[in-house]
């Protein structure tokens, strides 16, 4: 088992919202951050998550937790598999108390064998030869870790020399079996070391030397290695891209060193494939401008068009930088054209305005029945975008087309969803109130509970037992927790003023009920009307009664 320091541990080293960000696209809202839920089909976001309480909720299907809950229903883990995914994740070292296996190590094997890739380097005069006449510096290769992957034979007897288990480098991806024959999947390459955003080491992507019939090859999709959600080189520009609040994205390991040495170190760039959506949770934080540079040739259009589009619907801000002649970032940067590299980077053009453009350039706009298709297509794009963005590209998309405006008829749904708290079909603020004021804190709550007990709450009896009972990762707890609807009380003075109309409605009601009533004896009734207005009376003199 894994032990509970260890866990203890891991929890205070992670951050709920880079895990959930890892796997969803998220948006601050308030001090809160919101997504569209990833465990039930809905088009508005109800997923909301604290930062500050490290908890998520889903007001529209109730899942919550926090950051090792998310792991565990996203990926379908149990709680130690999703444990060890998270200290994966993070580079952290689990021990576990059983004799049999007292401390689970995280694997060195990929630390070790870009380590070993590395100084293979230094004994191939023609790979460092490509790299030399690539302008790449002896000073980037050690930044971003540059080696050499030799022969399959010589790297098998690496992995099995230093005793590591041929099964994990399979797992890894740095090896395969096929047919009972194990081979490496690295041979004869100039290797690129990939790392995650917080620097552990997951992958490799290859340039072949020797003529290999693909040119890069990446690292296959592992536990630790998905294509679609890492950016190479994200790790060593991920200061950079904060203080700046500008990233630059593209298409190769080779254009990302060459800036990095140029100066422009928030450079990242794809994995051998598209952008994706999966990409955009990592191109949120920080909310940087997002600057996309890629080839002129037909399938570096066509690629900046798909990033562009998805960029611009998911509302990020940012242009696209297109290098044309056959030249890229790694040819300019080597030719020394860095005062046109940094005007290209500072004058991108808009993503919105750059779809539009690459959208009416496949048609033949003399031809009035090509022009309204383009007419068409544009506006269903445009119908992705919010309703301002909308209103405002109208008119730039009238006059590429030399036609109206008012020929451009957007349909804008302005219906507003309201997210209403889901704990029960009634609800009252108030009550909801007091217990946030119970769950946020102690001192109150037990203020609270000297004056009020469950059973004197009309809709929230259940709610209030649970704080009782500390059950704070219950469902219906962490939706009052994540509703910013519902406003704690702050301090003595205001709680004690709301007490003293609760109170005071409550004794009322109840010695109406009490005269009504015509199965007690005189005497218990009596009683209870002496109680009853007792009470009455003090909170008309502005003090509190207990229950």
């Amino acid at each position: 088992m894994i032990s509970q320091d260890s866990i203890d541990g891991l929890k205070a080293r992670i951050d709920i919202l880079d895990v959930i960000s890892n796997y969803i696209e998220v948006k601050k809202a308030g001090a809160n951050f919101k997504a569209v839920c990833p465990f039930h089909d809905e088009k508005s976001p109800s997923f909301v998550i604290s930062p500050q309480k490290q908890i998520y909720h889903c007001f529209g299907c109730g899942a919550g937790g926090d950051a090792i809950k998310f792991v565990m229903e996203y990926e379908k883990l149990n709680y130690p598999e999703a444990i060890e995914r998270l200290a994966d994740q993070n580079s952290y070292t689990l021990h576990y108390t059983d004799n049999k296996n007292p401390q689970k190590q995280r694997s060195q094997l990929m630390e070790k064998l870009s380590q070993w890739y590395q100084s293979l380097l230094h004994t191939m005069p023609t790979a460092q030869a490509y790299l030399q006449e690539r302008g790449v510096s002896m000073a980037s290769i050690e930044k971003f870790g540059i080696g050499y992957a030799p022969d399959s034979f010589k790297t098998l007897d690496f992995i099995k020399k230093n005793q590591f288990n041929m099964r994990e480098a399979v797992e890894l991806g740095v090896a395969g079996s096929e047919g009972g024959r194990e081979y490496a999947r690295f041979i004869e390459r100039i290797i690129f070391p990939i790392h995650a955003a917080n620097g552990a080491s997951v992958g490799f992507g290859g340039r072949t030397i020797t003529g290999h019939q693909a040119k890069y090859i990446n690292s296959p999709q592992t536990p630790l290695f998905n294509k679609s959600r890492l950016l190479y080189a994200y790790d060593l520009a991920r200061q950079a891209v904060y203080k700046q609040k500008r990233i630059i994205i593209t298409e190769g390991y080779l254009d990302v060193v060459m800036l990095h040495q140029a100066g422009f170190d928030n450079a990242v760039a794809t994995l051998g494939t598209a952008l994706t959506p999966e990409h955009l949770p990592l191109l949120r934080k920080g909310e940087p401008k997002i600057i996309m540079a890629y080839d002129g040739d037909n399938a570096g259009r066509n690629a900046a068009l798909k990033a562009s589009r998805l960029l611009s619907t998911g509302g990020f801000d940012g242009g696209v930088v297109i290098f044309e002649g056959g030249l890229d970032p790694a040819d300019m940067v080597h030719t020394g054209q860095l005062e046109a590299l940094n005007t290209m980077f500072h004058a991108p053009k808009p993503f919105i305005e750059f779809v539009l453009e690459e959208t009416l350039a496949t048609y033949d706009l003399r031809n009035p029945k090509a022009k309204e298709q383009a007419l068409h297509e544009s506006i269903g794009y445009l119908k992705t975008l919010s309703p301002l963005l909308q209103e405002e590209y109208k008119s730039f998309l009238a006059a590429r087309l030399a036609i109206s405006p008012s020929l451009i008829r957007l349909t804008q749904n302005h219906q507003q969803v309201s997210q209403v708290l889901n704990i029960n079909n009634r609800y009252d603020v108030w009550e909801l109130s007091l217990i946030k004021s119970m769950m946020e804190n102690p001192t109150l709550g037990d203020q609270i509970l000297d004056y009020i007990s469950a059973d004197m709450l009309q809709f929230h009896p259940f709610e209030f037992d649970l704080v009782i009972q500390q059950q704070f990762d219950h469902p219906q707890l962490m939706a009052i927790a994540l509703n910013e609807s519902i406003q704690s009380y702050k301090d003595e003075t205001a709680l004690h003023n709301e007490l003293l109309v609760f109170l005071t409605r409550f004794y009322n009601k109840k010695l109406k009920q009490v005269l009504t009533q015509q199965h007690d004896s005189f005497e218990k009734k009596s009683f209870l009307i002496r109680e009853i207005r007792g009470k009455i009376s003090t909170l008309k003199q502005g003090k509190l009664v207990t229950s």
